[in-house]
């Protein structure tokens, strides 16, 4: 290719500005993987000697339940949707769970959790795909009349306490060996489930149809409503996991235990690359997403910034990379 002078440009054919582009639109996990690299080398100068295996250890145990979470804002977000529901089903199932396991056991407990998960997930499936409601009206409708009907919830159970099944505080605070973190038992399958299942599956495929045109999907025999029942189902109980694994971390249960990570989840989404447009993105990046994030924090942590400051900086940051992020990659 030449330029109108006749000259060739250097690197191929093609500018800095536009290797960088194609190089984040099409290889996004080298400039992710590459931010989290220099985010761990400013906590270690912040704070000399703290990037241990212990460190490395605790930070991925707080960053699944993320990952985990932002995983749904993910399936969502590769519709055109978002799921804003998806903090108050966390804490609802973590609540669930923790209420019931002195009465009914903790089997029963997390079924019933799971339970009611799916009832959410399949509320929000139904509005969206079915009465055509905005994916962001409806799951902020449906965690309203979840939290009110958890709210009504915890006056009846109000004497029973809290009790985390064996289970998820051994997934939720555990380690193997000195610092690998047991969550990531759960995790590692689960991660590799949603990437495959993004990348082969025909269910995948549809998700990204439907996002990139649901017009052209629907004129083509897809079931356009099914695949939005799904795909929130899915989401609903990704998020009742990832409560339940909050849960077994902090050792304890509430009505508002995972709601501050709902914006989080869809940051972790947008700067791994998915499109708020729909049509475009992947899990692998959200993962590098979820631990930027948690790397972030602690290193705002590090640096000793007072409260009011740091949701200034984190939220600053946030923007600042998603907006770049998604400017670069969505430009054509």
């Amino acid at each position: 290719m030449t330029t109108q002078t006749g000259v060739v440009p250097s690197g191929g054919g093609l500018g800095v500005a536009e290797r960088t582009r194609r190089l984040l639109r099409d290889r996004p996990l080298i400039p992710l993987t590459a931010l989290l690299v220099l985010l761990v080398v400013l906590m270690q100068l912040a704070q000399p000697g703290v990037v241990t295996q212990s460190w490395f250890g605790s930070t991925i145990r707080a960053a699944v339940p993320l990952a985990i979470l932002a995983a749904a804002q993910t399936l969502a977000m590769l519709t055109g949707g978002i799921d804003l529901s998806v903090g108050t089903v966390a804490s609802m199932a973590a609540f669930i769970m923790a209420t019931q396991t002195g009465s009914l056991g903790p089997e029963a407990a997390i079924v019933l959790a799971l339970l009611a998960a799916l009832i959410a997930g399949i509320a929000n499936g139904i509005g969206v795909g079915v009465f055509k409601v905005h994916p962001l009206i409806m799951t902020l409708g449906t965690g309203l009349v979840i939290l009110g009907l958890m709210n009504v919830y915890q006056l009846v159970v109000v004497q029973s306490g809290t009790e985390i099944p064996p289970l998820f505080d051994w997934l939720g605070s555990g380690t193997t060996l000195p610092w690998l973190p047991n969550n990531l038992f759960l995790f590692i399958p689960l991660a590799a489930l949603i990437i495959l299942g993004l990348r082969y599956s025909g269910y995948g495929r549809l998700l990204f149809a439907v996002g990139d045109n649901a017009v052209a999907a629907r004129l083509a025999g897809v079931r356009v409503w099914q695949v939005h029942l799904a795909l929130y189902i899915i989401a609903s109980l990704l998020a009742a996991i990832a409560g339940m694994l909050v849960a077994g971390l902090v050792k304890t249960a509430s009505l508002a235990l995972v709601e501050q990570a709902v914006l989080p989840s869809v940051a972790a989404a947008v700067i791994g690359g998915t499109s708020i447009m729909g049509g475009r993105g992947g899990y692998s990046g959200t993962i590098i997403g979820a631990l930027i994030l948690t790397v972030l924090t602690s290193l705002l942590i590090a640096m000793q910034m007072p409260e009011a400051v740091r949701q200034i900086l984190f939220g600053a940051i946030i923007v600042v990379v998603a907006a770049v992020y998604t400017r670069i990659v969505d430009v054509s």
